[in-house]
Formats: C-alpha cells, sequence, structure tokens
C-alpha cells in the first residue's frame, strides 16, 4: 500500500463524487456533508470489518457491508475505525446488505467528521477505482514535472546571478497568482504576478498577512524562509486555485530557491529589504506610476500611510542601512532607499500632531552627531499631507541636494538645507542642460578645462563658494596663504580676469556652478 503523503497531489471527496462513474450510481451525502473538501489520495475496496487497521490515512473506503449487516455495535465500531486511519470518506454500496442507509453507521459518522455516501444504483467498484487511481496518478505526474521545472529555471536564474524580481516573476508564472515575499514582521519584500491582482493583494495586506500566519485556506498558500533552524520569513501565494497539495510544492521549490538565492547573496550586495525600499522609491521619485498607485506598496512596505504627515528627504554622506538605523533609533516611521549619484532618500511618516520641522531637525542633528563620520548634507522638501504630493516632493529635495552637493564643504549650510537655502545654485542646477549656458560654462573657464592639475579647479570653487575669503579657502585646502596667492595668481592668468571685480567673479561663478551641475 502506497504510504500517505499530506503534500501528495489529492482529489477531494466533493471532487470524487463529481466523476460521471461515480454520479452514475447516484451518489448522496448521508452524514458529514461539511467535510467534502477532505483530500482524497487513494481509493480502497475493503469488505473486512477490521479495514482500519489496513489504511494510512487519506483512503476514500468503497463498501458493500455485506459482513457487516445486521450488527449495529460492528456498524459504529467500522465507522469509528476509519476515523481514527483518517480515512477521507466512506462510501457504502447499498444492495442486498443495506437496502437503505444504515442509521448506526450515519450517527456514527456525523459524529466523527467522516463523510459517508451511500450509492442507490449498482456501480462496480473496480471501474471507479481505476478513474480515481488514473486520475490521481495524472495529478502525481504533472505536479512533480511542475516541481522540476520550477525547481530548474528557478536554479538556472540563480546561476547567472538574477536578481530576486526574476525569481518572483518565474515563481508567479507557474503559479498563475500574485506572489509574496515578507519578512516575519509581514513587512512586504517582494512582489510579483499581474499588477491588478498584486495590487488588490497589497491594498488588504494587513488582513491577509493574518490570515497567512495563522494557516493555509481559500488558495493561500505559505512556506517559511529560513536557515539553520532559524525563520527569517515566508513566501506566500495568494489565491492559488489550482491543487493545493501542488501548490505547497510549488511553494515550497520557490522557498528552497529563495534561501539558496539569499544565502549566495542574491547578485546584488544590497538585503532584499534595501532592494524593496529603493524600488519604491524610485517609482515615486520617477512619477510614471502615479503615487495613489504605489500606496499598496507603501503601506505594505511597513510605512504608515492613513491621516500621516510625510516629509520627504535627500541625504548625502549616508548610506541608507545607516539612515534606517538612525530612524528606529529615533522611533521615526519612514523608509529610507540609495538613489543614483551618491545619495540616499528618506520619507518620514508623522502623526499629524508632530511638528515636522522639528523632527526633521532632530534627525539631521543625530546624523551630524555620529562619531568619525563624514559630515552629512540633509536637504529637506515642506511637508505633504497628501501621498499624491510625495513625488514632487522627493524630487525637490534631490534638487536641493544636487545643488549644494560640489561645495558643501565651503559652503555654510544649515542642519537641514531647504530651496530657499540654494538659491543661484538651485536655478544653475536646472538650467544646466541648455546649450547656451553649457557653452557659456566652456568659455568662461576655458583656460582651466582639461589640464591636468586639477587643484586650481578646486581652489577657484572654494574661493568664490566662501564669498573670496582667502584665510577660509587656505584652511579648507590646508595651504599657507602665499601658497594660495600663487594658486589665486595662476588662475587670473590661465582665465585673463580681474577675480576682485565683482562682475567678473560673478561671471566665473555662475560658470563654474553651471560646469560642476554638468558632471553630476
Amino acid at each position: 500500500m502506497t504510504t500517505w503523503e499530506p503534500s501528495a497531489p489529492a482529489l477531494s471527496v466533493r471532487q470524487v463524487l463529481a466523476l460521471e462513474r461515480v454520479l452514475a450510481g447516484e451518489p448522496e451525502v448521508v452524514a458529514a456533508a461539511g467535510r467534502l473538501d477532505r483530500p482524497v489520495r487513494w481509493v480502497h475496496v475493503a469488505e473486512a470489518a477490521d479495514v482500519g487497521v489496513m489504511l494510512s490515512g487519506g483512503e476514500m473506503v468503497l463498501t458493500t457491508g455485506v459482513l457487516l449487516a445486521g450488527d449495529e455495535d460492528r456498524q459504529a465500531e467500522y465507522v469509528r475505525s476509519l476515523h481514527r486511519a483518517e480515512a477521507s470518506a466512506v462510501v457504502l454500496g447499498l444492495g442486498r446488505a443495506f437496502p437503505s442507509p444504515p442509521e448506526a453507521m450515519r450517527r456514527a459518522a456525523e459524529r466523527c467528521g467522516l463523510p459517508l455516501v451511500v450509492l442507490h444504483r449498482p456501480s462496480p467498484f473496480a471501474q471507479l477505482t481505476e478513474e480515481v487511481q488514473s486520475r490521481l496518478v495524472r495529478r502525481k505526474f504533472a505536479a512533480v514535472s511542475l516541481s522540476e521545472a520550477v525547481r530548474t529555471g528557478l536554479t538556472a536564474l540563480i546561476t547567472t546571478g538574477a536578481p530576486l524580481q526574476r525569481l518572483l516573476d518565474e515563481v508567479a508564472r507557474h503559479s498563475g497568482c500574485p506572489v509574496v515575499v515578507t519578512n516575519l514582521a509581514h513587512r512586504v519584500l517582494g512582489t510579483a504576478g499581474e499588477r491588478p491582482a498584486v495590487d488588490d493583494v497589497l491594498r488588504d495586506w494587513e488582513r491577509i498577512a493574518r490570515q497567512a500566519g495563522r494557516g493555509e485556506g481559500d488558495g493561500w498558500i505559505r512556506a517559511e524562509l529560513g536557515g539553520r533552524g532559524e525563520p527569517w520569513g515566508r513566501i506566500v501565494l495568494c489565491g492559488y486555485r489550482g491543487d493545493t497539495a501542488t501548490g505547497r510544492l510549488l511553494a515550497d521549490r520557490a522557498a528552497e530557491a529563495l534561501v539558496l538565492h539569499r544565502m549566495l547573496g542574491g547578485g546584488a550586495a544590497r538585503t532584499w529589504e534595501e532592494q524593496s525600499a529603493q524600488s519604491l522609491m524610485t517609482d515615486l521619485i520617477g512619477g510614471v506610476v502615479p503615487a495613489r498607485a504605489l500606496l499598496p506598496r507603501a503601506r505594505a512596505a511597513g510605512l504608515p500611510v492613513n491621516r500621516r504627515t510625510f516629509v520627504p528627504l535627500v541625504v548625502r554622506g549616508r548610506d541608507a542601512a545607516r539612515l534606517d538605523r538612525v530612524l528606529r533609533l529615533l522611533g521615526l516611521p519612514g523608509i529610507a532607499a540609495e538613489l543614483a549619484g551618491s545619495a540616499a532618500a528618506v520619507l518620514l511618516s508623522l502623526a499629524r500632531d508632530q511638528d515636522p520641522d522639528a523632527l526633521t531637525l532632530h534627525f539631521a542633528a543625530r546624523l551630524r552627531a555620529e562619531p568619525g563620520a563624514a559630515p552629512a548634507v540633509v536637504a529637506a522638501a515642506g511637508a505633504r499631507t497628501a501621498f499624491d504630493d510625495v513625488p514632487a516632493g522627493l524630487r525637490e529635495a534631490r534638487h536641493v541636494a544636487d545643488a549644494v552637493a560640489d561645495s558643501a564643504a565651503a559652503l555654510d549650510l544649515p542642519p537641514v538645507v531647504r530651496l530657499r537655502d540654494v538659491h543661484l545654485r538651485g536655478l544653475i542646477r536646472l538650467l544646466r542642460d541648455d546649450p547656451q549656458v553649457q557653452s557659456f560654462a566652456e568659455r568662461e573657464l576655458d583656460g582651466l578645462l582639461g589640464e591636468p592639475d586639477e587643484d586650481l579647479l578646486s581652489v577657484l570653487r572654494t574661493y568664490l563658494a566662501t564669498g573670496r575669503n582667502k584665510s577660509r579657502t587656505a584652511q579648507l585646502h590646508h595651504v599657507s596663504r602665499p601658497a594660495l596667492y600663487r594658486r589665486l595668481e595662476a588662475i587670473r592668468t590661465r582665465l585673463g580676469v580681474d577675480l576682485d571685480d565683482f562682475e567678473q567673479a560673478a561671471s566665473v561663478h555662475i560658470a563654474l556652478l553651471a560646469h560642476d551641475a554638468q558632471q553630476h
């Protein structure tokens, strides 16, 4: 007899009763009608009164009851023994032994919750068994084939260094339903599947996460992710429409691949949490996807979004992982993500009664107070009360951070830099791609551009940024005053300008701002 494996593909009692050969016997469920979704792993024909000892679980037992007729105690014990053996159901063919459903068996089956089905018309048990067994074999073969196809596909992706998203897309392709990966706190780390279906899942993620945590049902199938006995996340198939056992097999194969992917570094230095935050923040800043459409992802990523005040920030001089640690240390709800150009974005989500300016200043002060760290530039946009306005705020904060990036050390910047603090730099940054501005910058700086000695350009940048303060410039470049004078003289000679003349110095300053803006 085949050993019962809970993960083996099975038919439900309800599905077996819907088969054409079974319907020909006019089946009637007379007990435990609410338990028809129990899996049938095998069909067993048996007349022995002690058949229960021969079962291993999951069988649908077919009998005429010929050895039970006339003894109600044996009839009840027969049902109880099947229940103890974890049989799926018992099908009794009515006829000479039992012309009508036996009451003793019906009562016992109802108490045990074991479906009792009677067949009102003669039905060849051999043909019925053959039909069910062949279907089960085909389902098992299909499940094994699917399992191997998934394993092969995911392994190939891992060996080529594919990112997490590629693996999840492959799982979603095979499962035909949304796929979600979370950490133990139910924070979503990745999703795949048809976008509208995924958004529907994320929109109600808190309820779904609780349901997935309690167990499986209605197609919600999960598999734990972890290593060395320590779980760190789970993968959930949301609304899988196929056979539950096949879905479990698919989820298990996916989990194995994801654990291996993470162990090997996932093709990237960033953690899955960091990649998830970066994807969300990139989409917000890009503006291609409407902010409202990104709300489910933001909520599922752990960002509070209902009746909140949002503060968009861009920080230079700290990576996203460190910013995330500071957020947790200060108890500030928010997410941090890396951006291109050595910057990181932070989106704070504050309660409406909190002071956004004060908390932003507190966050910036904490960054500046970190021992041994390079100075951090914190650029902020004005607080937003509507999530739809967040993308514009993030772009404004990035614009401010970019405008002061080249001369941050020389400028006397406030702890939190805002649009009003960047003045001319902000305007030049906006106009940097204009051909006439580019031509102006090259013409004004022609004597210094392309020179192997970049020190003169750096000295000029600092000198102009400090308001032509020679002492401050010498200090920042760690040179003596006479050495600085020689450099300034070389600059005057090469550019052919008088830096003591305000208009000429202003012209060179604007050209240098334009040149620096074009380099980033």
